[in-house]
């Protein structure tokens, strides 16, 4: 017996991450293969894999139950970090990425030893903005109601 709510989640991760591409390149004109395993970005596989089971769990439980309050909460949890804690780490990563070459144009010496010598730079797309993490929600509650009023045929 297979997990239902489980696979709608991973369904609408995975829906979220390959829709990256088609959107990415819409954007810029370019495929980039990496945004569909790479995090942040359009639409949020975060958001959409937590609220499609949140989604899930109320069609198949209701919303008075337990269930729903643990995926409710884990849902929140989740969104709120993506917008907020993991946006501005990717925020600072920009900044600390280009520190050294700040420094060397500040002392005159651009550019320099550090700027030639390039080490690995921090990721910078961690996070999402408010609209990216909206639309993952919105693509996982279409895959929890469906997953959710599949599930009672069965």
């Amino acid at each position: 017996m297979s997990n239902r709510g489980l696979l709608t989640a991973l369904a609408a991760v995975g829906a979220a991450q390959l829709l990256k591409l088609p959107l990415h390149y819409a954007k810029t004109g370019h495929w980039d293969l990496r945004r569909a395993i790479g995090s942040g970005g359009m639409p949020s596989a975060h958001s959409s894999g937590v609220t499609a089971l949140t989604a899930y769990t109320a069609t198949k439980y209701g919303v008075r139950t337990p269930e729903f309050a643990i995926s409710a909460m884990l849902s929140i949890v989740v969104m709120y970090d993506a917008m907020n804690i993991r946006r501005h780490a990717g925020e600072i990563a920009v900044q600390v990425n280009d520190l050294d070459e700040d420094v060397e144009r500040l002392a005159g010496k651009h550019p320099g030893i550090y700027h030639k010598r390039r080490r690995e730079r921090l990721k910078e797309s961690l996070g999402h903005q408010p609209r990216e993490v909206a639309a993952g929600s919105v693509l996982g509650a279409l895959f929890g109601f469906i997953g959710g009023i599949t599930s009672f045929r069965r």
